[in-house]
């Protein structure tokens, strides 16, 4: 027998330490199924929709954040390098360009194998390293998209390290 075979039990389903997370930092969210919950966050540059999914099979919990980024036919092959290189430098999850939609989407996932359970801090900070990609890339997904610039002035603009504020 290998020890992919031995069954754990759950105590808790992680999608509902999500909701309990979301209802103490007083976030909104919306349970669609016991696996599922959708939060909406406001960040620094947009409006973020944070889901989490559950999926037992691979007892993987699931991160996807999308932003209103609608990337037009012309503008997918310059964004799809830009992906590239974005993903090259991340360390915990990737940027996805969902074609059909044309969607840009940071996804992540939490392996919780053998029945291992997510604490309050994995959760957050899988969420806080999910926003902080985004908000660190979204203008370089518009410079792409809507200035027309090349992927490689989006990304030398968004690694340009700026301290304080004006």
């Amino acid at each position: 027998m290998s020890l992919a075979e031995i069954e754990s039990e759950r105590s808790l389903n992680p999608v509902d330490l999500i909701e309990q997370v979301a209802t103490v930092n007083q976030w909104e969210f919306e349970r669609f199924t016991d696996d599922e919950i959708n939060l909406s966050v406001t960040g620094v540059w947009t409006d973020y929709s944070v889901s989490f999914s559950w999926i037992e099979d691979f007892e993987a919990l699931h991160l996807a954040c999308a932003f209103d980024q609608k990337v037009s036919e012309g503008r997918t092959a310059e964004t799809i390098r830009l992906l590239s290189l974005i993903n090259e430098q991340m360390l915990i999850g990737h940027f996805d360009l969902w074609a059909k939609e044309g969607t840009v989407m940071f996804r992540q996932a939490l392996l919780l194998n053998g029945g291992a359970e997510p604490t309050d801090s994995q959760l957050e900070c899988m969420l806080a390293s999910a926003l902080d990609s985004c908000e660190r890339y979204y203008q370089a997904f518009q410079f792409v998209v809507w200035a027309g610039h090349s992927a490689d002035e989006a990304i030398s603009a968004a690694l340009f390290e700026t301290h304080g504020n004006a």
